[in-house]
């Protein structure tokens, strides 16, 4: 059965996946986790510091290139360079605690968050359905619960789950599946302040029925299966991967 098939080694040998936002944390363990199930990876980024850090550690299939996702322009020059694009992840992302209630710090996370997916999605469309292939979009756990601190964040991720079953419908007739997952919280840079108060780290891991936080690597698994063809019947669906704390 080709479902069972989609499990074997090399998954992914001869595909070309790109990961925006891929040069740290989430997006780099999903980067590495294509690139180790055989994929050739682009992952981008647009902070050359993070680019260099990240070009030391990853495989051989594994390159790294600089796009600001805000930029139409370069975007579309991006995408022209492939001659195939099998898999499209959408995980570039940023929060600003506190400072998202100023309109132009607003816009401009709702711009790299959620316009960015549609932008990256568009562009990346025609060279996936030539492949008949899939995109997979990073939402969160504050696409159902809510953060007061980081108003943008909310509704850009929010956002991104209506995105994506917007993309489904519109792209599902060309056989481009297109999906996300919703993590919760998992130990990355950006959590990093509260993972590392004992307090806060304690209370958030009680709440979750699994009793831990996350890894960034517990959210390669399904983000590989969303891509792969054990999930080809599975389009406009969002995933939460968050240990079971948004039922809590």
């Amino acid at each position: 059965m080709k479902e069972v098939e989609a499990f074997r080694t090399g998954l992914f040998s001869g595909k070309t996946v790109v990961v925006s936002g891929g040069t740290s944390g989430i997006g780099l363990s999903l980067a590495k986790g294509f690139a180790e199930a055989g994929a050739s990876v682009i992952a981008t980024g647009s902070s050359e510091k993070r680019l260099a850090a990240a070009r030391g550690e990853g495989p051989d299939l594994l390159i790294f290139r600089r796009l600001d996702v805000r930029d139409t322009a370069a975007v579309s020059a991006f995408f022209s360079d492939f001659d195939r694009l099998d898999v499209l992840v959408n995980c570039q992302g940023v929060a600003r605690p506190d400072a998202e209630w100023e309109e132009e710090t607003f816009m401009d996370v709702m711009d790299i968050n959620l316009s960015s997916a549609m932008r990256l999605s568009r562009a990346a469309f025609p060279l996936l359905k030539a492949a008949r292939g899939s995109i997979v979009n990073i939402a969160s756990m504050l696409s159902y619960l809510a953060d007061e601190t980081v108003p943008a964040y909310t509704a850009s991720k929010t956002g991104i789950v209506g995105l994506t079953r917007a993309l489904a419908h519109k792209y599902g007739r060309d056989a481009v599946r297109v999906n996300a997952i919703a993590p919760g919280y998992h130990r990355t840079d950006m959590t990093k302040p509260l993972w590392s108060v004992p307090e806060s780290e304690r209370k958030i891991s009680d709440r979750s029925a699994l009793k831990r936080w996350g890894t960034t690597e517990d959210l390669v698994g399904p983000v590989l299966f969303l891509s792969s063809p054990a999930a080809e019947f599975v389009t406009g669906v969002t995933l939460p991967v968050d240990g079971g704390y948004h039922v809590g």
